[in-house]
């Protein structure tokens, strides 16, 4: 649906001017980045300007081509075709967002060719029918990079189809003013948290599968601003989040100590 009030989101760098200019010239856009970064706030926000409807599609192993185009139901002894989020996007002109793109299933990559290419078409086998995408549609899909090496890559073939924005964690002062607009806590402790954040993401010796993310420095904030005492809130919003490994685990409650 169309949001009524504009999605909070900070710009880091350049990503908004490239998201306008991919737009502008029909382009497909591939956001890469880790957990919790602002993918897809960054896409509610666009969406939001550029008054569109937003249709997301969080991909996984078991979703497959038929689940996103559509199939033929049973309906009061009648066949019935039901239109699938992507069939849907497609036609009525929505911005169509395919996060975390790597882990679909090759057949749900293989349908987006012709969506990512010159065409910009969706062909429908079952309904023997080829939908061209109106000027208002955008093609957004993304992918965490740290995932690589332990799930399916996305190949260069597809890649290459795409505009690619790498995103990344904000730096200190502008993870404090994100903490502070999103929460409404005091800079004073948004401030500590993002100081917390940077000391774990450069701790690599942890070997952690992801790092804190912004997402999880909110999730904190919430807690402590409710009340609740900040070592703890930092514990269960944080380090239990990050690992279950008690010896990983105590070199970030000495973090948090030393932060909070």
């Amino acid at each position: 649906m169309v949001a009524t009030k504009s999605p909070y989101y900070r710009a880091i760098g350049k990503e908004e001017e490239v998201f306008r200019s991919a737009y502008k010239c029909k382009l497909p856009l591939l956001l890469k980045g880790p957990t919790g970064c602002g993918k897809t706030r960054l896409v509610e926000k666009m969406a939001n300007e550029l008054s569109t409807r937003l249709v997301q599609v969080v991909c996984n192993e078991d979703t497959s081509a038929t689940d996103l185009l559509g199939r033929y139901l049973l309906k009061g002894g009648d066949t019935i075709w039901q239109e699938g989020p992507v069939t849907r996007a497609v036609r009525e002109g929505h911005f169509l967002y395919l996060d975390e793109i790597a882990e679909a299933r090759e057949d749900v990559v293989v349908l987006l060719h012709s969506l990512s290419d010159h065409r910009r078409q969706l062909f429908l086998d079952r309904s023997h029918e080829s939908i061209a995408a109106p000027d208002a549609f955008q093609l957004i899909i993304s992918f965490n990079p740290g995932y690589q090496t332990r799930m399916r890559r996305l190949k260069p073939s597809t890649r290459q189809r795409f505009v690619s924005l790498e995103l990344s964690y904000p730096p200190v002062e502008i993870e404090t003013e994100i903490l502070a607009a999103e929460t409404g806590a005091n800079l004073s402790l948004c401030k500590s948290l993002a100081q917390l954040a940077l000391r774990i993401r450069n701790m690599s010796e942890l070997q952690l599968d992801e790092t804190v993310s912004t997402r999880l420095l909110v999730n904190t904030a919430l807690l402590i601003k409710q009340g609740l005492a900040p070592r703890l809130s930092a514990d269960v919003g944080i380090v239990q989040a990050l690992t279950d490994d008690l010896e990983v685990a105590q070199p970030l409650k000495d973090l948090v100590s030393l932060h909070l």
